[in-house]
């Protein structure tokens, strides 16, 4: 063929190709999560761990710094998180400037970023070593890891080996880590966190220091997403961040994971305005939580037609079963704690609804009716998870509830057959007869 007449090619350079975009666009720059975005870089940030930087703290003042930590806890609380801060506490540098002397010691007071930090935040540092143990558990792996921790860091003051889910690790592993972790070199420490802490045997938890992150209550959760959101421009209801707040159990990146959600969901329905909670029991698969009162009330007093024709409502509107079941033996508890325990009533986590209404189920209801609830509820939760028809099972167990509701003490009974002068004896013997 001939090409005589076709218009030139612009040449490329050699590491350049099509692009994808026009000459005046630039590449769409990867959107970040919440829970990596507004992951915590200081101790100030960390939330819901005090008495942990309150050791910490002291522990680097007085400069008592262990060869190693073992921090446990639930998913989502903090435990990679403090261990790339602990990082760079140990690596923690900052050359002098604006009036401000140099730093060049350990310390947990990082108000600026150091020589090392970013690497260490962005887990790309040469002498921060991260280990996955799900991946890694072999001995060969911590042989690796021994060779290595012989020869000093090439940039920090520190070498620093974290490794997660340290419970996953072998036998033979953990046998071959021992004598290194008890004599470590003076350049090297050791971060392990697991979720798990009773598969990490103990010749290597007496080898460490451990910390036990605490689940984050859930009205310290709900200020900190109020902060994110407001952070990010976005308004929502404060019941719906209680309700992500209870969601999340405790977890800061469920919690934030949620909310990423959330935000998305509710761009579609919010129409600019603040994301409602009402959305938010969409998405989740929750029941209102003021329905869900009014059904443990209606089954408390033994309306048992109104209880099966709420939940049937409820399960209409996409609320699971098993959820509406679990929300009634979480308002169960919330009864029995403000009867044994009214300055729960303080808590941030609750809604002025909550309040009100559980202190009046609380001045109504006696401690063995909703114990009796409560076992009831739990018990068909349990049924639930194997039942076919997962709306007649939970009819079932409304029929139970409103039923044992009516039911009398132990002391109650013998007051009524005219055993009166029995009744205190009765009292003691209750909660075995309960139990049984």
């Amino acid at each position: 063929m001939d090409h005589e007449h076709d218009p030139p090619r612009p040449s490329l350079a050699p590491d350049e190709g099509p692009s994808l975009f026009g000459a005046d666009q630039a590449p769409p720059s990867a959107y970040r999560v919440l829970a990596r975005k507004y992951r915590p870089t200081t101790f100030v940030d960390l939330i819901g761990q005090e008495p942990m930087v309150r050791t910490l703290e002291n522990a680097f003042d007085l400069n008592r710094i262990h060869q190693a930590y073992l921090l446990t806890g639930v998913r989502g609380v903090g435990k990679t998180t403090t261990a790339r801060i602990l990082a760079r506490a140990f690596n923690y540098e900052l050359p002098a400037g604006d009036g401000r002397p140099a730093i060049n010691q350990p310390t947990i007071h990082m108000e600026a970023l150091g020589v090392h930090c970013q690497a260490i935040i962005d887990s790309r540092h040469v002498d921060v070593l991260e280990m996955d143990a799900a991946s890694h558990t072999g001995i060969d792996d911590i042989r690796e890891i021994i060779d290595n921790a012989r020869y000093r860091p090439v940039m920090a003051r520190t070498k620093v080996y974290i490794i997660d889910e340290v419970h996953m690790l072998s036998k033979a592993a953990f046998n071959g880590l021992l004598k290194t972790l008890e004599e470590p070199p003076e350049h090297v420490k050791f971060i392990f966190a697991t979720t798990e802490i009773d598969k990490v045997p103990v010749t290597v938890r007496s080898r460490c220091q451990r910390f036990d992150l605490r689940r984050i209550d859930a009205g310290l959760l709900a200020n900190h997403l109020l902060g994110v959101c407001k952070a990010e421009g976005v308004a929502i209801e404060p019941e719906a961040l209680a309700m992500i707040a209870r969601a999340a159990e405790g977890s800061a990146r469920d919690a934030l994971s949620l909310l990423d959600q959330a935000i998305a969901y509710g761009a579609a329905h919010s129409a600019g305005g603040a994301i409602a909670a009402e959305d938010l029991r969409l998405m989740l698969g929750v029941a209102d939580k003021a329905r869900i009162i009014d059904l443990f009330e209606a089954a408390m007093s033994g309306d048992i037609a109104k209880a099966i024709a709420i939940l049937e409502d409820q399960y209409n509107g996409g609320a699971d079963p098993a959820q509406v079941l679990l929300e009634l033996a979480e308002f169960t508890h919330l009864a029995t704690r403000l009867k044994l325990a009214p300055e729960t009533a303080q808590s941030a986590a609750l809604t002025p609804e909550e309040k009100r209404r559980g202190e009046e189920a609380a001045t109504r209801l006696s401690v063995p009716a909703l114990t009796r609830a409560w076992q009831i509820l739990m018990k068909g939760v349990d049924e639930l998870r194997g039942a076919q028809r997962p709306l007649a099972a939970a009819d079932m167990v409304l029929v139970r509830l409103a039923y044992a509701a009516d039911m009398p003490s132990p002391s109650e009974a013998l007051r009524r057959l005219g055993f009166g002068e029995n009744a205190s004896s009765a009292d003691s013997a209750a909660p075995s007869a309960r139990s049984a």
